[in-house]
């Protein structure tokens, strides 16, 4: 595969997916297709107790493409996107993202989608989406779930960007270690004290009967939120003007409609 690696240990129950493009592991549409067609072939496999993901490098994800954000290819790429999102619902194995570094908007999305998130202090957290004029879709839903509106609200209408002790204090992260070292050696600890010993078959039980709300809300709201940012949104004046601007690096010009 072209733009991520994949490995397996723990007699191939722990699969650890590393995203990969060799900058900022950003999520675009090559990096998208092969995340769906390696998380499809996992649903004939019945031995993986948890997925892992990272980034390679010093960060997790500076997120989603921005370019294919632009209003011609942005209903391909929510479409792909989401697809993540629903594809990882219905597996229900277990997931856990080791954050380091940038993991900003799309990538942020993918990580909260996981069970457990994991960060050492380097990582930085935000969903900077409004500065371009745009609103995350996945987010909107996932962080008033896992964390609260009104501080999912602070993130999400702010844009701004937030420490992993920060995120932890929130409730977003189960925890933070010193450096990268201390983050993979605790997770793997983690990974045998709480997950090894049990059976795959019981976690994905476990994982459809922790998150029967949550998955009806992504189930039943992602679809509106993507037809209000392809039909509604991308067809206002400042969203194309966020992009753009963002694009040729010059501030954005609002127009306010």
């Amino acid at each position: 595969m072209e733009k991520i690696k994949v490995s397996y240990t723990h007699d191939n129950s722990v699969a650890r997916i590393i995203l990969d493009d060799g900058k900022g592991n950003v999520l675009d549409h090559i990096m998208m297709d092969e995340l769906l067609m390696l998380l499809d072939s996992y649903k004939d496999n019945n031995h993986i107790k948890v997925i892992i993901f990272e980034g390679a490098g010093k960060h997790f994800s500076f997120g989603a493409s921005v370019d294919e954000h632009q209003k011609d290819m942005a209903a391909a790429m929510l479409k792909s996107f989401h697809q993540l999102f629903f594809t990882l619902r219905d597996l229900s194995i277990p997931t856990l993202a080791k954050i380091s570094g940038q993991c900003l908007g799309g990538g942020m999305e993918l990580a909260i989608m996981c069970n457990f998130l994991f960060a050492d202090k380097t990582a930085k957290l935000g969903q900077p989406e409004l500065v371009l004029g745009v609103f995350p879709p996945p987010a909107s839903i996932i962080l008033p779930e896992k964390i609260g509106l009104a501080r999912a609200e602070e993130l999400l209408l702010t844009g701004k960007t937030i420490s992993a002790e920060r995120a932890k204090d929130i409730g977003l992260l189960n925890d933070v270690f010193d450096d990268k070292a201390a983050l993979e050696t605790e997770v793997n600890l983690f990974i045998e004290n709480f997950i090894l010993p049990k059976s795959s078959s019981s976690l994905r039980y476990g994982v459809k009967a922790s998150r029967i709300k949550f998955n009806h809300v992504l189930g039943n709201f992602l679809p509106i939120l993507e037809q209000l940012y392809v039909d509604s949104l991308m067809n206002t004046k400042d969203a194309n003007e966020g992009i753009n601007s963002f694009l040729e690096k010059r501030k954005p010009v609002w127009q306010d409609c």
